[in-house]
């Protein structure tokens, strides 16, 4: 949702800080037909240049992009897909989708959520996008079986500000804790994700009466204009950025690169677990 060339400085810059910490980055898109599972540099600019004008890629849409060799800009839930085909199991994004305010009416709910309880992949985000029902969201992902834990806190971080006022089933302090249930769960096949939330940075967090305020705003104007579907997020995430003077932004590219921090030294820690689980000697039973 970044402008160009904003939008290739911070893909680059989360490339390198990914790199920087002893992790691979591999971002995932759709070109002419083809999906794609770690870009070059020629490709991600293509990316940040044109990417507005790619098709929002849903897992529903995946098979559709393929078949009319069209370019796709890939969801949380189509790259959790892509990632667990090559065996990817960390994702790191800004934040997933999730039930829309008044959900309860509109059954708007993000494919993210039940992608989550079937693909086992750990994705680590800032939350869920503040401008959604965090708590419905929360209580779905519970139907889903998805293990949601909160980095260094016992809040649900809301996107742009540190807190949302849902409590977290799950708290983790550290990137071992981290691998620790990623492993467990790979380990008993469990089949589903796991979504670990990390709180913006609080040098960077932005006012939340002030973000709130502007979603309110946002909402209603999305109501008047009759903006529905997946064309609400990219509209209200472009008007908060707008009436917040471009602080949601300044936010938006502080969390990613955090996030990015965080999911490197986790994939590391996960790495240097399985490492020393396979060199374990095997016990005989009794």
């Amino acid at each position: 949702g970044m402008p160009y060339p904003k939008n290739l400085q911070t893909a680059m810059e989360v490339e390198a800080i990914v790199r920087e910490n002893g992790a691979v980055p591999a971002t995932i898109a759709i070109l002419n037909g083809v999906p794609h599972v770690g870009l070059n540099s020629e490709q991600l600019k293509n990316l940040a240049i044109s990417g507005s004008q790619f098709q929002k890629t849903a897992r529903r849409d995946i098979a559709q992009v393929v078949a009319s060799g069209s370019n796709g800009a890939t969801t949380v839930s189509a790259t959790m897909f892509f990632a667990h085909k090559v065996g990817i199991p960390i994702f790191v994004t800004g934040g997933i989708g999730g039930v829309h305010r008044y959900g309860e009416k509109t059954m708007d709910i993000s494919s993210d959520l039940t992608e989550l309880g079937k693909t086992p992949v750990a994705v680590i985000s800032a939350g869920v996008k503040s401008i959604l029902d965090i708590a419905r969201t929360l209580e779905h992902l519970e139907t889903q079986g998805v293990t949601v834990a909160a980095y260094r806190t016992n809040e649900f971080p809301a996107f742009f500000t540190e807190t949302s006022g849902c409590k977290v089933p799950c708290r983790v302090d550290s990137p071992e804790e981290c691998a620790k249930i990623i492993y467990a769960n790979q380990n008993m096949h469990l089949g589903s994700g796991i979504l670990i939330a990390v709180p913006v940075p609080k040098q960077h967090a932005a006012s939340g009466k002030v973000i709130e305020s502007a979603i309110q705003q946002s909402l209603k104007e999305a109501d008047d204009k009759r903006i529905i579907g997946n064309a609400i997020t990219p509209f209200i995430l472009d008007r908060v950025k707008v009436l917040t003077g471009g602080s949601s932004l300044e936010a938006n590219i502080a969390l990613v690169k955090n996030n990015a921090l965080t999911g490197a030294k986790i994939a590391v820690a996960l790495s240097d677990l399985r490492k020393r689980v396979t060199n374990r000697p095997v016990r005989s039973a009794l």
